[in-house]
């Protein structure tokens, strides 16, 4: 039986394609006992994230999930195979580890993808479809995980132009619950920032596009709402916090929406990011006193700032995260001959039990102890010794001398010059 993981995320497949393999969380128990059902797959766990949809399966192939994923979907395989990844065993154990501990995540070091792991791990159990083994290898996740983030600086580096724009927004607003935010753009940059900021839980999350229906996807993973692009000068009023990221030719936001906005707030302070290339926020905006303005470069210093660090922690976590992997490994190999230790030992338990009732009944009608016991000692070891000896015995050729270096071996023998 082996391990598998398989399934598309974020940095193999668009939007797009990600929305039609998501599982619907309140059907997810379904699912397993249907992908279980009449196939080849022992044990199963579903993960389903707005980043990633993945498969953890026991099973002899993956060929059968697969084609499961597909289906289930109402999708050809042809279709999500060019997006697909498979990771078989060793791999598949590396792969969850470094998902939990946020190595493989948008956000690197984001820490939601921990709960969501254990969520699936809940699910599956909950539903009979997590077996000894990919329990095992859950609880191995957590734990290692938990080490990468308690022994490493994985999460505490400020490592991405979205997370620098957080850590500019928190230096002006103590509480970034208490803040609404405007997403001005529907691409992977506001996906990412909106990501990002979801995290500290803003009162209220907004995505603002010329096409309300590209921003909506986004806006409804992170509990938001969508504006059109023009009720953005109508409303920038409402907004403590509004990043930008778009491919206008011109600025989306001029210096007197700005201060119209501003006059409406009673000059509380507003704090404004702009992503684009060529800008989106007149630059004159950022010379009116109750505006933060930060373009790419202010980011860019911040992540620089990070980068030794950040590599650092990640050169530590792959280090745990192997020497893990190879534990884990290790565990399964041992467990693979289980049965043949168990087998072994029955055998043995076999032959004492006989020759120790024979030997009672020997005594039991007088015969002389000694003699019982010497013949007790014969009959145990002629009994335990006579496999070996006949696999060598009926052993041929160039077997003969495998099976001869083998039982030397497993009794330790030492042959005498």
């Amino acid at each position: 039986m082996q391990v598998f993981a398989l399934g598309i995320n974020h940095h193999t497949a668009p939007l797009d394609i990600r929305e039609q393999v998501a599982f619907d969380p309140t059907r997810l128990a379904q699912a397993l006992h249907d992908l279980l059902r009449g196939r080849p797959v022992r044990e199963a766990a579903i993960l389903s994230t707005c980043n990633r949809t993945e498969l953890y399966c026991a099973a002899e192939e993956p060929a059968a999930a697969i084609d499961w994923l597909a289906s289930y979907h109402d999708l050809t395989a042809r279709r999500i195979e060019p997006y697909l990844y498979r990771h078989p065993q060793k791999d598949a154990v590396r792969h969850m580890f470094r998902v939990a501990s946020g190595l493989d995540s948008m956000v690197l070091g984001e820490p939601q993808i921990l709960g969501q792991m254990k969520q699936a791990a809940r699910v599956a159990e909950e539903a009979g479809t997590l077996g000894t083994l990919l329990n095992k290898l859950f609880q191995r996740t957590f734990a290692v995980a938990k080490e990468v983030r308690s022994t490493t600086a994985i999460g505490a580096n400020i490592v991405s132009m979205a997370a620098a724009a957080v850590h500019l927004s928190e230096r002006i607003f103590e509480r970034l619950a208490d803040q609404n935010v405007l997403f001005i753009g529907a691409g992977e940059m506001i996906e990412l920032c909106a990501a990002h900021f979801a995290g500290g839980k803003p009162r209220r999350l907004s995505i603002a596009n010329r096409t309300p229906e590209r921003a909506q996807p986004i806006a409804a993973r992170f509990g938001g709402d969508v504006l059109r692009l023009d009720e953005v000068s109508e409303k920038l009023a409402d907004y403590d916090i509004v990043v930008s990221c778009t491919a206008s030719a011109l600025p989306i936001i001029g210096l007197g929406m700005v201060e119209r906005a501003l006059r409406t707030r009673r000059h509380r302070p507003m704090v404004m990011v702009d992503l684009a290339v060529p800008r989106d926020i007149e630059a004159e905006v950022g010379k009116l006193d109750d505006v933060f303005l930060y373009t790419l470069d202010d980011l860019a210093e911040i992540v620089e700032s990070g980068q030794e660090s950040r590599q650092s922690a990640i050169v530590e976590a792959e280090e745990i995260i192997t020497h893990r992997v190879d534990d884990f490994i290790h565990w399964m190999e041992a467990r693979e001959t289980v049965p043949t230790i168990r087998a072994l030992r029955d055998a043995g338990e076999r032959a004492r039990r006989h020759e120790l009732e024979h030997a009672l009944k020997l005594l039991h009608r007088g015969d002389d102890p000694a003699q019982v016991l010497e013949a007790l000692s014969k009959g145990l070891t002629n009994k335990l010794l006579h496999p070996p000896t006949q696999a060598l015995n009926q052993a041929e050729g160039g077997e003969r001398t495998e099976v001869a270096q083998l039982i030397a071996r497993i009794w330790r023998l030492h042959s005498e010059e």
